[in-house]
């Protein structure tokens, strides 16, 4: 049987009208959902710590900006988005004494719900909306009168009206235009890192040095191994984003294709496939969870070495002058990342 989806004939912003929508950070996530449900005509204020540098671009955006104990209390939906490992701080000094009975907790990713990393009085709904894209994403695709898909869940329903409460804020933020998929919170929590581990990031990133390394070592330019290995990474993603695997395998040569089919598995073997199963097992069982909660607070050293060693890859250095030759692309500002990795975790703290 396959997933719930809302459409826009299945939703409804009439559950957030006549109520205060409370967004607490105003990062990626926060900027995005505070735009666009304002601009879906919710009222919405915006909660920061006075000394944050978001503060007044929120204000110059006509936001009304409280330190986040004041939008915990004014607020009807408290959104919190804040990086997960910050959402614990937060919710014990802002949300939690100032959490009223039958306000609505939000989140968009379910690490701190799941995990356990704070514990949500019984008298309030608990609710996520998480958006299958960044922020930036969510809110050019909402201006343009799309959509970013979005998966919401309910964790507690005191209210009887939970799923109703998060099928409007998906709506309110242009989810809905694209299917909002219901699934819960554990489901979209240990999907969502398994992604992000074994293939998204961590998954990619290692497949596409590994590709590189093993050219670069047989006694290919560096240039060719780059464009072979990641240059043309974006081409065949985009086209299994448009039209999926088959339709990738549609648009290459036939010698492409029998490399594909033939070779892909192989890489992609059962040893693979194991260690998959190993990393989504660590996932499931908390053993990721408490190890990240033990590196941050820990001072994040293993962490940002290995962010180091990443960034002195000779892949890095390659792609930036291969870059340059290509103006048209467009060029993202890492400078303040290259920092903290130089200067440790004192520095990360204040980009």
């Amino acid at each position: 049987m396959g997933a719930k989806i809302y459409t826009e004939r299945e939703t409804s912003l009439a559950p957030l009208q006549g109520r205060v929508f409370g967004v607490i950070g105003f990062g990626s996530q926060g900027h995005a959902h505070a735009l666009n449900l304002r601009d879906s005509g919710i009222e919405v204020i915006v909660g920061l710590p006075e000394k944050s540098r978001s503060v007044s671009v929120a204000r110059d955006l006509g936001f009304a900006v409280y330190p986040g104990a004041e939008v915990a209390r004014r607020a009807d939906v408290i959104f919190l988005a804040a990086p997960d490992l910050a959402i614990a701080d937060i919710f014990a000094a802002d949300v939690a004494p100032n959490l009223r009975p039958g306000r609505t907790l939000g989140f968009a990713h379910g690490f701190a719900v799941h995990y356990r990393t704070i514990a949500p009085p019984a008298d309030v709904d608990v609710v996520l909306v998480a958006p299958k894209g960044p922020g930036h994403l969510v809110r050019r695709e909402f201006t343009q009168g799309k959509g970013v898909p979005a998966l919401v869940a309910v964790g507690q329903n005191a209210s009887g009206k939970a799923l109703e409460t998060a099928l409007a804020w998906a709506a309110g933020i242009g989810a809905a235009r694209a299917g909002v998929i219901e699934t819960t919170f554990r489901e979209e929590t240990e999907t969502d890192l398994f992604g992000e581990q074994a293939v998204l990031c961590g998954g990619m990133t290692a497949l596409v040095q590994a590709g590189f390394e093993t050219l670069v070592q047989a006694g290919y330019q560096p240039e060719l191994a780059y464009f072979e290995c990641l240059h043309e990474m974006k081409l065949i993603v985009d086209l299994m984003h448009e039209a999926g695997i088959s339709g990738m395998r549609f648009s290459i040569s036939e010698t492409a294709k029998w490399g594909d089919v033939t070779v892909g598995p192989q890489i992609i073997d059962e040893h693979v496939r194991a260690t998959m199963r190993k990393v989504l097992s660590r996932i499931q069982d908390g053993s990721f969870a408490r190890e990240w909660i033990a590196e941050a607070r820990g001072g994040k050293q293993r962490y940002l070495e290995l962010l180091r060693q990443g960034a002195a890859h000779p892949i890095e250095q390659v792609g930036e002058r291969m870059r340059s030759l290509m103006p048209w692309l467009k060029k993202r500002d890492v400078s303040g990342a290259q920092a903290a990795y130089e200067k440790g975790p004192a520095k990360e703290k204040a980009i």
